[in-house]
Order: C-alpha cells, then sequence, then structure tokens
C-alpha cells in the first residue's frame, strides 16, 4: 500500500513534511548515540580494510579496451525465488541457467529494504544513511558519487532505462542531477502497459537497441536499467510464461517469473549482437521482498542474487558474505580500468575485501562481521547475536563491534552532510 500511495504528489509532499518533523536528521542522530566524527570514520575504514574512503583502486583485469557496464537492477527478487541461491525450484530458470555461466553471488546481502537503498548501493556504492534514502535528499542532488560521474570522464555515455514514472522515488531529479542522461522514450505501441508503466519485455528491447546504436557509433556506455514488474498489483503480459503451480496469476511468484523471462530474453539478444563481447552485464536486486519475521533484524529478508556475465567470464560461485557495494566494486574491476572512487566496498578480486555488511531496517541498523550481528536502535542499548540457522541469537556483548555500527551511522551521516561522498 505504501508503494502505491507514494504515488500521489500530495501524500508525497504531506509525508516529507511528517516524517522530518518526527524522524528528522539531527533528531534522529542524537538518539543512535554520540561519537567524534574522526573516531567513527577510523572505525569505519578499518572495518571496511581501507586507509581513506577515497582512494585509486587498480583493476586486475587491464586491457587496452576497457569494458561497458549494464547493471540491470530487479525489482524485490529475493533470494527464496532463485533457485541457485538457495531459493525455490522453477521460479527462475534463466537466473538459475546464467548463474552457472557467469560469477554467482550467493551470500549476498540489500542495504536495506526500499529501491532507493539498493540504488544508492548499487549505483553508488554506498550503505544506507540514516533518515530518508538519498535519492530524496537535497545535499545528494548533485555532486554525489554514482558510476555517470566516475566513469563520464572515461568518455562513457552513462542512461538509466526505466519504463514506469521517473519522478517516483525522485529518482529522475537524482540521476540526472549526478550524471545520468534519463532514458524515457516514448514506446510505440508497447506490448503490455500495466500500473507500474511498460513491462520489462519492452524495457529491455528498447535497452537493447539503444546499447547496438551506442555500439555502432564507437560509444562506450555505462547504463542502468531498472525492472518494473514485481509490484502490486502484480501486472504482466499473458502467454509468456508458464504460471507458478497453485498460486494466483497475479502474484508474486508469477511476476518473479515474469521479470525472469524478461532476463532471459534480454541476455538472448544482447548474445547476438556486437556489443556483447565488449560488455559486462550485471544483475541484482534492489531489495527482497515485503520484509517480515521476528528477529529484531530479519536478516535472511535481505538476502538477494547478483551474477556477472561477461563473453570472457569463466564460471564461479562467490560464497561468502557480499553487500551491494561489493557487487558494484566487482564490476568497475571487471571493465579494466584503473579508477579513483569512494565505494565501500571491495571487489571479490582483491585480498582487501571483508566479509561484512551493514542492514538497514527501519531505524535499526545491523553491521553484521562474519556471524556476528550487532544491532543498534534509537534510544536502545546496541546488542549483539550470532546469527545461526537464518535467526539472531542473543549472545555477550562484542563492544567494539557495537561501537562499529554507531561508527557507520555517524560517518554515513556526516558524508552526506558535509557532501564529502563524491
Amino acid at each position: 500500500m505504501v508503494n502505491e500511495i507514494t504515488k500521489n504528489s500530495i501524500y508525497s509532499v504531506a509525508y516529507a513534511i511528517y516524517i522530518n518533523k518526527k524522524h528528522g536528521s539531527k533528531k534522529l542522530m542524537k538518539q543512535y548515540g554520540k561519537m567524534d566524527t574522526k573516531e567513527a570514520l577510523a572505525r569505519v575504514l578499518k572495518r571496511l580494510n581501507l586507509d581513506t574512503l577515497s582512494r585509486i583502486e587498480k583493476t586486475h583485469f587491464q586491457t587496452k579496451k576497457p569494458k561497458n557496464l549494464v547493471i540491470f537492477l530487479q525489482e524485490s527478487m529475493g533470494y527464496q525465488f532463485v533457485e541457485a541461491v538457495g531459493g525455490e525450484k522453477g521460479i527462475t530458470p534463466n537466473m538459475n541457467r546464467l548463474s552457472k555461466e557467469g560469477i554467482l553471488f550467493k551470500d549476498l546481502y540489500s542495504n536495506g529494504t526500499r529501491s532507493i537503498r539498493g540504488i544508492a548501493g548499487t549505483v553508488a556504492g554506498n550503505f544506507s544513511i540514516p533518515g530518508k534514502g538519498v535519492l530524496k535528499r537535497n545535499k545528494s542532488q548533485s555532486d554525489f558519487f554514482t558510476i555517470a560521474s566516475l566513469l563520464k570522464p572515461q568518455g562513457y555515455y552513462t542512461s538509466f532505462i526505466y519504463g514506469g514514472e521517473s519522478r517516483f522515488d525522485n529518482m529522475r531529479s537524482w540521476f540526472l542531477g549526478n550524471g545520468f542522461i534519463i532514458d524515457q522514450p516514448k514506446f510505440t505501441n508497447p506490448s503490455f502497459v500495466g500500473t507500474w508503466g511498460v513491462c520489462d519485455g519492452d524495457v529491455v528491447d528498447r535497452a537493447n537497441e539503444e546499447y547496438k546504436k551506442l555500439y555502432a557509433q564507437n560509444k562506450k556506455f555505462a547504463s542502468v536499467i531498472f525492472s518494473t514488474t514485481n509490484h502490486n498489483p502484480f501486472d504482466f503480459p499473458k502467454d509468456k510464461i508458464k504460471l507458478v503451480d497453485s498460486v494466483e496469476r497475479k502474484s508474486v511468484k508469477n511476476t518473479i517469473k515474469y521479470a525472469d523471462f524478461a532476463i532471459g530474453e534480454f541476455i538472448k539478444k544482447a548474445r547476438q549482437e556486437s556489443y556483447y563481447k565488449d560488455t559486462i552485464f550485471v544483475i541484482i536486486a534492489d531489495h527482497n521482498i515485503r520484509v517480515y519475521g521476528d528477529d529484531l533484524v530479519p536478516v535472511d529478508m535481505f538476502h538477494i542474487p547478483a551474477i556477472i556475465l561477461g563473453q570472457d567470464l569463466k564460471p564461479y560461485v562467490y560464497d561468502k558474505i557480499a553487500t551491494q557495494p561489493d557487487v558494484l566494486a566487482t564490476v568497475l574491476d571487471l571493465i579494466g580500468l584503473d579508477l579513483k572512487y569512494s565505494i565501500m566496498g571491495h571487489s571479490i578480486f582483491s585480498d582487501k575485501k571483508q566479509n561484512i555488511s551493514l542492514m538497514q531496517f527501519h531505524t535499526a541498523y545491523a553491521l553484521r562481521v562474519d556471524n556476528q550481528i550487532a544491532v543498534l536502535r534509537p534510544n536502545k542499548k546496541p546488542i549483539t547475536f550470532l546469527y545461526k540457522d537464518k535467526h539472531l541469537v542473543q549472545i555477550d556483548s562484542d563492544v567494539e563491534l557495537e561501537k562499529d555500527v554507531l561508527a557507520f551511522i555517524v560517518t554515513l551521516n556526516n558524508l552526506y552532510n558535509t557532501k564529502n561522498y563524491k
């Protein structure tokens, strides 16, 4: 229902005023606790195994011809639908097949539970800041680090392709202000238009055509495609998939299966084109479906799939803990350029990569290192848990881990306020 009513502009304005009064950034930060910003940053850098946040990362795949990059962001595709990462059989046959042809992230976790958190993690490589997401915040509408600001100086054409209303969640303003061109073509006779916009099949067809044109013009490109299918009321075209047994046609499982169909069609068509051999593709979820569970933070409901594909990539399963910023760092590594950036993660090919994730659940934050998790909520003492059998089991406090979750909150807030995430 929240997803539906936020399309209403009057509601959006009224809710923004309400939430700012009740949970404004300054008020919220006081509720988490105090820590000197220098100490906080030092703790964050230590946990991330970094000397400094903004640094030069040398590629492990040096090449004279850097690759193009396509990020296909999937709406609400949780791990439980993808057999390759431990989910149910029969819902995502294309993801399962492609998982054997590229790099599969088997234990990947999203930043948060909303699209704007997943976009920030996947496109900008940062964790969820306290309060409103960066896509909706004034100070991040320009000069905020994204792959566009990173790759445009390298001669890349950068685009955001979406079949819905890009004003939703302030996506249009944020992408335009941070270096992307919004590709919103008027689809000529689209095969299907649902409540949330043009279907994924038409979107990937259009994306494929755009990439063909750019490649023919000898233009390098970095592009983000965002799917629209998996939203209530779960609209998708007829006769494209075999429906999942024993569930309603308009259901999460069938819309996920249609999204999977579009993924398969996109990669199949891309492989028939010249640009495929010079492009790295990543298919990744923005977040899981509606998060629920009895735990203080339902960690398993942050579990999402991701696959990286490319003509020269050897199949590989990465089964350690990873985050959306880690995936971004990995694909940037694979395109073959030495780059300077502030991404809060590492390529899986780096020996600096840490077994760590940071998850934001409403106003709670959970910092996970291996299987220990510190949870911090406003006006509450931090608690340490062991993550066992997909549940949190409270254990004796890990004081340093609990301090570090506060350090991440303070640092993320400070980087935004000082406009230093560049």
